[in-house]
């Protein structure tokens, strides 16, 4: 095939050379007439056929392509070629598209694609039926004129999405759902929800189970250790033979009961749906209590010091907080052999309370720091029956930081130490 521009030269060489030969036979008006009026047929016949164009261009249609002449033979045919192929993609895009409707609607989660502006671009029908959206209706639409719910519009405008947050009653019902906010790389952000009620309402039976058994054992463990503790204290009631087997079941009476007391605490925490109380607590005071207590469970074997940010105070619940804390600073205490160093430190940083626990102990493995907090996992369960730990202790904090809006972090080398820090938020510090 000619290329274009070679037919459009090779149309004014000719009608040049034919021009010079009526210049030579005849007269140079004439060949210039002849010349002008070749030069008028080419224009107007490119008039017509980019008028044709224009006119297809308006409602395209493969079928109604014209043909052309000339020159306008190849664009034309070069334009339907385009056409097909264009077409052809076009095909392929909407059959994809099919499918991923096909796959996503699969999906029992729910999915919406919301703008940089939490507009509605996109959703699933689960979407719809778990968030009461209507994809027809609410495209472009805000999603918190939708789900008009506080916490989860903080949320959303939070810009931080470590963790999912629970949305209940939707639809004025008494589902619950676990919502993902995925940030993409267009500044739009993916949203999953996920019906989590009936895992809500299993997990609440196992906790109303551990909650009833643990309470229902508690009172004829107190019975029995009461009687134990009686005998051992009468003089000859027990033969020395068997005096030993009577100590024994002292310490073990003692580690059910303080079991069961974690598993009740585990499952008040767990089971307490309200905000903690948003008091104010004096660091300093609770500093040197911690202190104070530390010393006492140590006994003197361990070198303990305390370092306070006077200057800023930390709002919650006093109680629980305490515990937490103090868990913390047992821990170390008990995981550090006689000798060691335990530095308690309360101090601000990037706007953020930090109360850290550092000791020079036995450390951990990495491989385990990101199950410490789970109930009842130990990194070595021979040395925590020895040191008196019931496998809950991390797991409350973790519940009660979380409650606090707070999160734990620990870092640690087996063989050099450890270090657990309580991070709390900007929000719950107090400047004196």
């Amino acid at each position: 095939m000619i290329d274009i521009r070679w037919k459009a030269g090779l149309f004014i060489c000719a009608l040049s050379i034919m021009s010079i030969f009526l210049w030579l036979i005849t007269s140079l008006i004439t060949a210039l007439i002849v010349f002008s009026c070749g030069l008028l047929f080419y224009v107007v016949n490119h008039i017509f056929w980019i008028h044709e164009l224009n006119r297809w261009l308006k409602s395209p249609d493969l079928r109604g392509v014209p043909e052309g002449t000339g020159l306008w033979e190849d664009v034309y045919s070069s334009l339907l070629k385009y056409e097909r192929r264009n077409t052809y993609k076009q095909t392929e895009l909407n059959s994809a598209l099919e499918r991923f409707q096909i796959v996503a609607n699969a999906i029992p989660d729910g999915l919406v694609i919301l703008s940089a502006a939490n507009t509605i671009e996109w959703c699933t029908s689960h979407a719809e039926y778990q968030l009461g959206l209507d994809l027809k209706t609410d495209t472009n639409l805000p999603i918190v004129n939708l789900l008009r719910n506080s916490h989860f519009i903080a949320y959303l405008y939070s810009e931080v999405y470590d963790e999912p947050f629970k949305l209940k009653d939707v639809k004025s019902t008494e589902s619950t759902l676990e919502i993902w906010l995925i940030p993409l790389a267009t500044k739009q952000k993916l949203l999953i929800s996920r019906d989590i009620t009936q895992i809500e309402k299993v997990d609440a039976m196992r906790r109303d189970f551990i909650a009833n058994v643990s309470h229902e054992l508690r009172t004829p463990l107190t019975v029995v250790g009461g009687f134990i503790e009686t005998l051992s204290d009468m003089k000859g009631a027990i033969p020395d033979s068997i005096r030993s087997y009577f100590g024994m079941m002292q310490d073990q009476t003692t580690r059910m009961r303080r079991l069961i007391e974690d598993l009740l605490t585990l499952s008040h925490i767990e089971s307490n749906t309200q905000a903690p109380d948003n008091n104010p607590i004096n660091m300093s005071m609770l500093m040197d209590m911690l202190l104070n207590d530390a010393n006492a469970l140590s006994q003197g074997k361990h070198h303990i010091t305390a370092q306070t940010n006077p200057h800023f105070d930390l709002s919650g619940a006093v109680d629980e907080l305490q515990s937490a804390l103090g868990n913390l600073v047992s821990n170390a205490i008990r995981y550090t052999p006689a000798g060691g160093e335990i530095k308690i430190i309360w101090q601000l940083r990037d706007d953020q309370g930090i109360f850290s626990v550092t000791d020079n102990g036995i450390g951990i493995d990495q491989q385990h720091i990101h199950r410490l907090t789970e109930r009842f996992y130990r990194v070595d369960r021979g040395r925590s029956r020895e040191t008196g730990g019931t496998g809950l202790g991390l797991s409350i904090v973790k519940h009660i930081l979380t409650r606090h809006q707070a999160k734990l972090e620990i870092t640690s080398e087996l063989g050099t130490g450890s270090t657990f820090s309580a991070i709390f938020p900007k929000a719950r510090m107090i400047q004196k």
